[in-house]
């Protein structure tokens, strides 16, 4: 039981790690470095993958969980299911519905700020955005609580 629960904890280590460098290093480095036509192309095609590695880490860290822990980790269970939830939300509704505004705008730089597909578009980025923010913070406590969710017997790591 001991490599599901590593699996387990390398999962949302990579879920986390993934969601926050994307978020707080690589997004604003490409806005940095290009137009902001250029750079949400870039970004939108990342998108897709981005999700998919959430939700691909996130079941087989709840899978893992769920076999490994069971009922002890009860909180754990559901922030990580709660996560799921929000990234599929992301994946299967937000992005798309954004792709598809982003498509009817001939460009965010030449078109007016207040035009309603630009409304519409920052009110799904809002959405978007305080979605990841709250997986990324989900990602924390659950790294925390597994971290210190059990009493280790041996303190000495053998492999």
């Amino acid at each position: 039981m001991q490599i599901i629960s590593i699996i387990c904890r390398l999962a949302c280590a990579c879920w986390f790690g993934g969601a926050a460098l994307f978020t707080f290093v690589l997004t604003p480095v490409i806005f940095a470095s290009y137009s902001r036509d250029v750079a949400g192309g870039i970004v939108g095609v990342l998108f897709p993958g981005y999700f998919r590695w959430g939700l691909v880490c996130g079941v087989v860290a709840l899978s893992c969980l769920l076999v490994s822990e069971g009922r002890r980790q009860r909180a754990t269970v559901w922030i990580l299911f709660a996560m799921l939830i929000v990234t599929a939300i992301q994946a299967f509704v937000i992005e798309p519905q954004a792709a598809r505004l982003k498509g009817k705008i001939s460009s965010f730089e030449n078109t007016a700020p207040d035009h309603p597909l630009r409304q519409e578009f920052r009110r799904l980025h809002g959405l978007s955005a305080a979605a990841n923010l709250s997986v990324i913070g989900g990602g924390a406590i659950v790294l925390v609580l597994l971290s210190g969710g059990r009493k280790r017997k041996n303190e000495d790591l053998t492999f």
